[in-house]
């Protein structure tokens, strides 16, 4: 591989240096390391004497969607600030930057990489030979690379040299599914990503039971653009084409039998692209009388397994988790990712990256979501909340990438039935005080629900509306959203909710039942009858930083661990539930307890939920 590619030399020659003051900067949200780097101050350095070559140029020759790159460098002044950046589309130069302001032209660097790593990560003697390599690992994202080397820090970057491109050899490739429930129990939806647009193929899945026969149902296909975010980096060094996003839906299902699926994508030349072929097992029917395992968590965000900065700074226990599932993938049903899913803050590249690590297990189970405020936060645009925690996203990426039963998605609440389990979800971006719409969606899902055929009602949001004692909570005095108990206590109370699980607090707590602080039932891991309130269970600790709890002490508290973790749900029948805590690190089981009642002890009145009742003669 030479130093740089013919195109990038002409290229790379004809820009001229200007210091752009009318450019978007790159808005730091949090520890997201795309953040810290200072894109829009880039300058152009190109010195004859370093190199960049990579170990192939074309990726994915064996079928697979991702790949191992060894990439090779060298500097003649090296410094332990120097860094190589991972690009896509490979020419990251002023040609592609499209200013919002047109009387300005942008910088050299007018994009973000899709991840970086620092020269000497893995080339200890990097600084005094000059010379290094770093194993990255690249996924399908629909476009070519390139790798680029920068001395001068992520703060004052210099771009030193820049490789060939290289790609997949079909980039445009079907992928990444993602399985949902439909707004019927019986239907299944899946979502995935490629390069066809509309007039470039059809797209469809083909489908049908194991050993049966397959039907092809057509799939809906949606777009982003760069207009579609509300701000920057979503808008600005942080936009990425994310090709088109297709939906199809399987409907009819048989209860618990094995289908098996492929998307597929008819070309305009009459020929054919396949992915491979994945397998589900249909819902179970509502109430139906048998073993149902759910896994419940928040806040994994996304991790790189080659070591890069993202993995290192931001998401630790991301993918401990997604590993943990992947060898469980056999002993659970659905998943609900309750809030931040993959903390893009505007760099929406991650979307890919994010989808690419949970394929094994979306593409097996129904991977359900709620929003958070990292998806949808942002001032201006109907949020609860007037943050900027999404980067400019404002929802749409969360919207677009994933199908949720919503009536409206971008309203986030919905409602699904999985067997003897009801799960009621929020979407607390929005407003769910008394007299909202949402209030109205959560008081009617919770109480049209038949708990003789679905014992098991389940209240899920991303922030905590319940208790946690996050030291950012305990320091307002409220242990939770402000305004969050005050609105729907009395709606979980009278309803029987038996368990309220949260994310948005980065570790794993649970309470013992309760209601207005008080707890209803002493017990603490065998509850036998009613429970006389909620017990209320933050399980955000899937993979992002962790969070502090506060010094108070609490009596609601039962159990407290500062680690990532995830929940299990296992319903045996309608009288027996199981609830267990695992930690992501090697899937044991570290809080648990037991539910044991009968139908007569849901319909028996406790406090504040008993109705009026007149005795006759």
């Amino acid at each position: 591989m030479g130093r740089c590619g013919v195109v990038w030399c002409s290229l790379l020659l004809a820009i001229v240096i200007i210091a752009s003051t009318g450019f978007g900067g790159v808005i730091s949200h949090g520890d997201h390391p795309l953040a810290k780097i200072a894109v829009q101050k880039t300058v152009f350095a190109l010195d004859e004497k370093a190199y960049v070559n990579s170990s192939t140029s074309v990726l994915g020759v064996d079928g697979g969607d991702s790949e191992w790159v060894t990439v090779e460098f060298g500097s003649p002044s090296p410094s332990d600030d120097d860094w190589i950046g991972v690009f896509s589309p490979a020419n990251f130069s002023t040609s592609t930057c499209d200013p919002e302001n047109p009387k300005v032209i942008p910088p050299v660097l007018c994009t973000s990489p899709i991840k970086y790593q620092f020269a000497n990560y893995s080339s200890s003697e990097y600084k005094k030979t000059g010379k290094g390599s770093l194993k990255l690992q690249l996924i399908n994202q629909r476009s070519d690379f390139s790798f680029a080397l920068f001395s001068g820090g992520i703060l004052n970057p210099k771009l030193i040299a820049v490789s060939k491109a290289i790609s997949f050899i079909n980039p445009n490739a079907p992928l990444y599914p993602r399985l949902a429930q439909g707004k019927e129990w019986n239907e299944m939806t899946v979502t995935w990503t490629s390069g066809y647009g509309l007039h470039a193929a059809e797209a469809f899945i083909e489908w049908g039971p194991k050993d049966g026969e397959t039907k092809r149902s057509p799939a809906g296909t949606l777009t982003i653009d760069r207009n579609s975010m509300c701000g920057a980096p979503a808008r600005t060094v942080g936009w990425r084409d994310q090709g088109f996003i297709h939906t199809s839906f399987m409907r009819d299902l048989w209860p618990n039998r094995v289908y098996i699926y492929q998307l597929g994508h008819k070309l305009s030349n009459g020929s054919f692209v396949w992915s491979k072929e994945y397998s589900f097992n249909g819902s179970p029917y509502p109430g139906e009388n048998s073993v149902q395992r759910v896994i419940i968590f928040g806040d994994m965000g996304k991790g790189e397994a080659d070591g890069s900065n993202e993995y290192n700074n931001y998401q630790q226990g991301s993918l401990n988790t997604t590993r943990q599932l992947i060898r469980d993938l056999e002993n659970y049903d659905i998943v609900f990712h309750i809030g931040d899913i993959c903390y893009a803050n505007g760099y929406v590249s991650q979307w890919d990256q994010f989808t690419a690590q949970i394929e094994p297990i979306a593409s097996r189970v129904p991977y359900m979501i709620a929003s958070g405020n990292h998806e949808r936060d942002w001032p201006g645009t109907g949020s609860f909340y007037g943050n900027t925690d999404s980067g400019g996203e404002c929802g749409v990426m969360a919207e677009t990438m994933f199908y949720v039963p919503a009536v409206n998605r971008a309203k986030f609440w919905y409602s699904t039935d999985y067997g003897m389990f009801r799960f009621c979800v929020a979407d607390t971006e929005h407003d769910w005080r008394e007299g909202t719409e949402q209030y109205k969606f959560i008081e009617h899902c919770l109480e049209s629900v038949d708990r003789q055929k679905q014992p098991w009602l389940i209240f899920l949001a991303h922030r905590v509306l319940g208790y946690s004692s996050g030291s950012f909570y305990a320091e307002d005095g409220a242990f939770a959203e402000p305004m969050g108990r005050e609105s729907l206590q009395k709606l979980w109370q009278k309803h029987k909710v038996d368990v309220a699980l949260y994310g948005h607090v980065h570790n794993y707590e649970r309470t013992c039942p309760i209601y207005q602080n008080v707890c209803t039932n002493d017990e603490k891991n065998s509850y036998n009858g009613t429970l006389n309130g909620t017990i209320h269970v933050v399980a955000g600790g899937g993979g992002a930083g962790l969070a502090n709890f506060t010094s108070l002490q609490t009596k609601w508290s039962l159990y407290k661990d500062y680690d990532f973790g995830f929940v299990k749900l296992t319903a045996f029948d309608h009288s027996n539930l199981l609830f267990e805590y695992k930690k992501s690190r090697d899937g044991n089981v570290y809080d648990s307890f037991t539910i044991k009642r009968d139908y007569r002890d849901i319909l028996a009145c406790g406090v504040d939920n008993c109705p009026s009742m007149t005795l006759a003669s």
